[in-house]
């Protein structure tokens, strides 16, 4: 059992954790397994500023697998959370199982849930999973002529991962024909872009919803919902996420038990059968219509930034969790949340999602971290030479406060932000709309 789980070959019940990634949610992740008794010693690879703080950083990147490995051997390491998608579906967690090293994620085959679009919509079809009606394309010609026949709005998707960028929600056909043939001619998305799937634009309120899954049994977390777009009101490009919150008030108690029994446990029948069991967290976006939930995509991580309000309203010991999806053990175990909402908002570098600037100064970050219910989690940050805090990345900083509700979370949030001074940054001033408006 989990609770007795000791290193092997000792009497120890403290292990040697590695958390690969290096944004915010991996330091959500390392801020959360640091806090558990069950962790002797945390490395994060290669980790961030911020992240730091919490674990030992070592010079090691989520995409050098071999060095992953090698490293995990030479550390004794007793178990390994793989945060990115990219290590997860080039394989990572196949390697590390055939060094006997256990860890949690899933491995490639199943991870084509994220890596492939087309995949994960033929699996849809073939088991009866509600999402959006699509066709797959290879030829720009043939994508444009099943979009002039369907009509606008119409959404077009690079099959494979595109760090959130891969996805035109067209309002017109010529936007959607441009996006088709700027992946299939145009080489946007280099090999992720060579194969797009067109399909239904579907109406009603984004949710995410998480399950952790240990090959046959799911165990639902709490719903978020994140703000894909670049700007206030939900307008430019999508981005990897501008900030999120949680719990999602569209995601009801019946709209969750909808999800699972529609959406999630059909999926991990599915990916079983087909000889893919899915192991890690199953992180469903969904679209809430007037017909109850369907699939938008698949992730095969935490998401982020959801991971940034999840973690800080789980009162439970995360760590247990994770080695029981990779063990197998879900199908009695529990968790405990928090009643209060947590947001966070994204603090990006100018110029992001396109071409964030990189190097700008930040300070004030030890002023936000000080108010009580706030904790900022990093992303792109780095040291420079002088030891000062920069941007190293598009999405810089993650703001996170915890409220009694979603609105006492956003004024706290927003509070906090205004101490950071940022003056190449900027982030949203609308985050958490939606659930305000509602109440």
């Amino acid at each position: 059992m989990i609770h007795g789980w000791k290193r092997p070959g000792t009497g120890e019940s403290a292990l040697r954790i590695l958390v690969v990634g290096s944004g915010g949610r991996e330091h959500a992740l390392c801020w959360a397994i640091a806090a558990s008794p069950l962790c002797a010693k945390l490395y994060c690879a290669p980790g961030n500023a911020g992240i730091a703080e919490s674990a030992e950083c070592v010079p090691v990147g989520a995409m050098e697998l071999d060095r992953l490995v090698a490293f995990a051997r030479e550390r004794k390491i007793d178990f390994v959370a793989v945060g990115p998608e990219q290590p997860l579906v080039a394989g990572l967690v196949d390697r590390l199982d055939a060094a006997g090293i256990k860890s949690f994620g899933p491995k490639a085959g199943a991870a084509a849930l994220e890596g492939s679009k087309g995949f994960t919509k033929d699996l849809c079809a073939r088991h009866g999973i509600p999402t959006a009606a699509y066709r797959r394309f290879t030829d720009a010609g043939q994508a444009a002529q099943y979009i002039k026949e369907r009509g606008a709005p119409i959404v077009v998707k690079a099959d494979g991962l595109a760090a959130g960028k891969g996805v035109t929600v067209a309002q017109s056909v010529d936007e959607a024909v441009a996006a088709a043939r700027d992946a299939l001619v145009g080489g946007r998305f280099g090999q992720s872009g060579a194969s797009v799937v067109v399909e239904e634009f579907l109406e009603g309120e984004e949710a995410s919803f998480f399950a952790l899954v240990d090959g046959v049994h799911a165990l639902p977390l709490a719903a978020a919902q994140d703000h894909k777009a670049v700007g206030e009101g939900d307008v430019g490009p999508n981005t990897g996420g501008m900030g999120a919150y949680s719990p999602a008030p569209v995601m009801t108690e019946a709209m969750a038990k909808q999800t699972m029994e529609r959406i999630v446990l059909p999926t991990v029948r599915a990916m079983a059968a087909e000889g893919r069991p899915f192991k890690g967290v199953l992180y469903a976006g969904l679209m809430i219509g007037r017909e109850g939930p369907k699939l938008i995509e698949y992730n095969a991580r935490f998401g982020d930034p959801e991971c940034q309000v999840l973690m800080p309203r789980l009162k439970s010991d995360i760590l247990p969790a994770l080695i029981a999806s990779a063990d197998g053990e879900l199908k009695d175990f529990d968790l405990r949340w928090r009643d209060e909402a947590a947001l966070t908002v994204v603090m990006a570098a100018r110029g992001y999602p396109e071409k964030p600037e990189a190097g700008g100064a930040i300070a004030g970050v030890e002023k936000a971290n000080a108010l009580m219910g706030v904790h900022v989690f990093h992303a792109g940050t780095k040291r420079d030479a002088a030891g000062r805090l920069v941007a190293a990345g598009g999405r810089v900083l993650n703001v996170t406060a915890l409220g009694k509700t979603v609105a006492e979370a956003q004024a706290l949030a927003y509070r906090a932000v205004d101490l950071i001074d940022f003056p190449q940054g900027f982030c949203r001033r609308d985050i958490g709309w939606r659930a305000v408006k509602r109440a």
